[in-house]
């Protein structure tokens, strides 16, 4: 068994602004688990503990759907928080740009994984990169001063042609992520 999960990856030339904002962040002195900048990612679905011989079938159902889906842009929009900004939980930065074809596509692919037995998300998609989960209220007010000040980098626009099948393998210093399939969007 591995755990596994679909994502949009992110260029190189992103780290060093992800890493930028997490530094701003980290001087709250708040209790947060910082997501390690390599492995930020814009998570489409997981599936959780699957079978290895899963991973072609899974694969096979995305790209039914990627063939029909054009390549699109998305652009970094501010901090967020869930479930809020009182009560951050967890710490993310926020897309804008053409979401309106990532959300299609995300609904899509809940329809062709449901049969192969992943039940659809039951909340709604924000897509987000999560740059921490907060782990106790330890520095909480500091931190939300911190997210009301910080400024973003100039991230480059995001081209999104491809996704990527990742396997998940947990470790003490975080989890490690691995490519197994990567997925072209054909659309036109």
């Amino acid at each position: 068994m591995i755990r596994a999960f679909l994502a949009i990856d992110l260029p190189e030339s992103y780290r060093i602004g992800l890493a930028a904002v997490q530094e701003y962040l980290k001087k709250s002195g708040a209790d947060v688990r910082w997501t390690s900048v390599t492995g930020i990612h814009l998570t489409l679905k997981f599936f959780g503990e699957i079978e290895e011989s899963q991973v072609d079938t899974l694969a096979a159902a995305a790209s039914d759907i990627t063939c029909v889906t054009p390549a699109f842009t998305l652009n970094v929009q501010g901090v967020g928080t869930f479930p809020s900004p009182k009560s951050p939980r967890v710490i993310w930065l926020g897309l804008s740009g053409q979401t309106e074809i990532l959300t299609h596509l995300v609904e899509n692919l809940e329809q062709v994984f449901a049969p192969l037995g992943f039940a659809p998300e039951k909340r709604h998609f924000t897509p987000h990169l999560t740059l921490g989960r907060v782990r106790s209220s330890q520095g909480r007010e500091v931190l939300s001063q911190s997210l009301q000040t910080v400024s973003l980098p100039d991230f480059p626009e995001l081209l999104v042609e491809q996704l990527v099948l990742f396997r998940s393998t947990l470790r003490p210093q975080g989890a490690l992520y691995t490519p197994l399939r990567q997925i072209s969007l054909r659309g036109t």
